[in-house]
């Protein structure tokens, strides 16, 4: 056996937190000792092994140990600078019911809980403000971006491959974000899939894309887009790797810009516009793709956020060729605004408020108020919706509750009709 002797040890205090940590480290792999390594700490001070002070080292250099991360994500490709993993869940309930007036039959309700969004997001760096992130949604099938980045500077970015265009506000926003747990009905009709009655305008495009922002004061900033894409709305596999054919052979362009400003304790405010026209994407039904329809929308936005009240409300508008008939065009039109207030620094209540005129071309409720039962093809929409957020973690960990009343009147054949449908819905959120 070798001794040494404490004032030996204390001569050399680096070879002392050395082997002292060694030996802590040493024990706190076995399951007994390992549960506290202070006690170990304490007798080696109490045998005059360790300075007070030198164990508090030793106590950081624990805790910066412990807070290491076990296994790290290394990229593929040998340019890989940097790679992150990110995920969002989302699990829904709704329970919905829709009356169709003057008839008794009732459609049947929804009354299911399900996953609403899946992702799982992969970012990449490869040096040379170069990057690529590509997010996939395994509830759907579908995936939400899949993109090559360069940022010259930090006021610049373009993208190439699918996201969403900028044209549509509250589209482009996360759905991580979203403070009435679904994006407003109007949104929905003018950016998702084409079915005859939605516009399919916005949202997922395959092209090149150009995001700015450049300081005039201060507090306020212009800030713009661009994109030239393909015409029609790409959100799966299948879209996005077609080739093409005559509907859609043409490039679709896009821009927004607007003024953004900063306000006292923190708050924000963005206000502007945009516009995007698709060739040959308008005309009636499904069918008239390529025949020389074209479709073009508007946007007018405004978002803001004072201390903890907020305020966002969007105007939508579209010119659609042939969007009725083979003899008559649309021009529908819609909005909506939001307030909310956050009542403790937890809980927020919100409240909205929407109203979508089709200009003939035709509405169902499903179109516009999620997993809601059909009441038939209607030309208007209205929707009141209230409901509280509970912020357990922010937005990385957060419980959302609403209540939705929504109502389609007048069918297109003008003769007087209306439906309504009515429910709850809720939605936990887990992201990182």
């Amino acid at each position: 056996m070798i001794s040494v002797r404490p004032s030996i040890l204390r001569q050399q205090p680096t070879l002392v937190r050395s082997l002292a940590l060694l030996v802590i480290v040493a024990f706190s792999a076995l399951p007994a000792v390992g549960q506290d390594s202070g006690a170990l700490i304490d007798a080696l001070i109490r045998k005059g092994i360790l300075t007070n002070q030198e164990a508090e080292d030793i106590r950081a250099d624990l805790v910066r140990e412990n807070n290491t991360i076990p296994a790290h994500a290394v990229g593929g490709g040998k340019a890989t600078d940097r790679l992150s993993v990110g995920m969002r869940m989302q699990i829904q309930y709704a329970n919905i019911g829709t009356e169709i007036k003057g008839n008794a039959t009732k459609p049947v309700p929804t009354d299911q809980a399900f996953l609403r969004r899946m992702y799982l997001t992969l970012k990449a760096g490869v040096g040379g403000n170069w990057g690529a992130v590509f997010t996939y949604d395994f509830a759907s099938g579908y995936y939400d971006d899949a993109i090559v980045e360069w940022k010259p500077t930090p006021d610049l970015a373009f993208n190439f491959g699918l996201r969403k265009v900028n044209v549509g506000y509250e589209e482009r926003a996360s759905s991580g974000n979203l403070k009435s747990i679904e994006r407003s009905g109007v949104t929905r009709y003018f950016v998702e899939g084409n079915n005859g009655r939605r516009l399919g305008a916005a949202s997922y495009r395959i092209g090149a894309f150009l995001d700015g922002k450049k300081e005039l004061t201060s507090t306020l900033n212009l800030v713009y887009s661009a994109a030239l894409t393909d015409p029609e709305r790409s959100d799966n596999f299948a879209d996005a790797s077609a080739s093409g054919d005559a509907s859609t052979n043409h490039i679709a362009l896009w821009g927004t810009a607007g003024l953004a400003g900063k306000l006292a304790n923190n708050g924000t405010w963005i206000a502007g516009a945009g516009v995007g026209h698709m060739p040959d994407r308008g005309g009636f039904g499904t069918t008239n793709f390529g025949r020389g329809f074209d479709l073009t929308l508007y946007s007018v936005f405004f978002d803001l956020q004072m201390a903890r009240f907020g305020l966002m409300a969007e105007y939508l508008a579209a010119d659609v060729d042939r969007g009725v008939s083979a003899t008559r065009d649309a021009k529908p039109a819609g909005y909506f605004i939001q307030p909310s207030l956050l009542l403790t620094d937890t809980i927020e209540a919100v409240v909205r408020y929407q109203y979508l005129d089709t200009d003939g071309r035709g509405v169902q409720l499903p179109d516009t108020f999620r997993s809601a039962p059909s009441g038939g093809t209607m030309n208007t929409y209205s929707e009141w919706y209230a409901g509280f957020n509970l912020y357990l973690r922010g937005n990385d960990l957060k419980f959302q509750l609403g209540a939705h009343a929504g109502k389609t009147k007048d069918t297109v054949t003008g003769a007087p009709a209306e439906a309504k449908a009515v429910g709850v819905r809720s939605q936990m959120q887990v992201q990182f």
